[in-house]
């Protein structure tokens, strides 16, 4: 019983350095000038020994794909699903790229420093289809169909973009309403007055 008991003790305390190691990179990814990793810097922040580090990672590569991964885990993106709800288009529309953008500027500075790198494939890309797959769902109460359909997929998905609300905040100096507002006439547009009209209607 002894030994099982300094097992637990010990495997308890295995998991919880990983977890300081982890927590410590997600803060170094959203506040160091180029939010790169190094090893040497999470082990001074942690002050535990590199060798420690690379006992629970065996390279920067995982370490920097685990610090996302739990990153996005207690920050969720919002639910499609919720927005399917709503059978109004237009309320639907506002509703969806309202809650992108707040969720955008939520974790702009961990989104905005996220390399490219081919080891956070696995965060970046689910990251990706949950946007296009919440463009189905704006675009979907529309009903359009051929070229209308993809003018308007076109404008949704720039209006979910966190780069295109990235430039219109930081690089235009637009608020947050006039940047909903804006993505909401860009696909409001792309959608073309018959559309309109027949989706009003519903």
């Amino acid at each position: 019983m002894a030994r099982t008991y300094t097992l637990r003790r010990r495997a308890a305390r295995k998991d919880e350095v990983r977890r300081r190691i982890v927590e410590a990179a997600v803060v170094l990814k959203q506040t160091k000038a180029s939010g790169e990793l190094s090893v040497a810097a999470v082990s001074e922040k942690e002050k535990v020994r590199r060798v420690t580090v690379y006992r629970h990672f065996p390279d920067l590569d995982v370490l920097r794909q685990a610090s996302s991964q739990r990153f996005f885990a207690q920050n969720p993106p919002p639910d499609p699903s919720r927005w399917a709800a709503i059978a109004n288009p237009h309320a639907r529309l506002r509703a969806g790229l309202s809650e992108a953008h707040a969720y955008h500027r939520r974790t702009e500075r961990m989104v905005g420093k996220m390399k490219d790198a081919e080891a956070e494939a696995g965060v970046r890309d689910p990251y990706r289809r949950l946007w296009r797959a919440g463009g189905g769902v704006l675009a979907a109460p529309f009903g359009l169909s051929g070229e209308a359909a993809q003018r308007l997929s076109a404008a949704i998905d720039m209006g979910l973009s966190f780069d295109a609300w990235r430039m219109l905040v930081r690089d235009q100096g637009l608020n947050d309403e006039q940047a909903l507002d804006l993505m909401l006439r860009l696909c409001e547009a792309a959608a073309g007055d018959n559309a309109l009209k027949q989706a009003a209607g519903r």
